[in-house]
């Protein structure tokens, strides 16, 4: 990078609409928290979230794990 460049990379989090199959972001950013496990999710690496909880999931693990605790038998 040169001292003409500049560096548009928007950091911290990220709030999004979850939707199913996809999300809207309502305000930029470059990662989000898992509900879970608390750890940062690139936005280039979410794939599992909950449209009924608006919520973001590290793991398919920590996604059971959510639903296990909602839905207790």
């Amino acid at each position: 990078m040169n001292r003409y460049e500049k560096n548009f990379r928007i950091e911290g989090e990220a709030k999004l609409k979850y939707l199913p199959g996809e999300y809207h972001v309502l305000r930029r950013g470059d990662y989000v928290v898992c509900a879970v496990t608390g750890r940062r999710i690139p936005l280039a690496e979410l794939r599992y979230w909950s449209v009924e909880r608006q919520e973001a999931y590290a793991t398919p693990e920590a996604a059971l794990e959510r639903y296990k605790d909602s839905n207790p038998r």
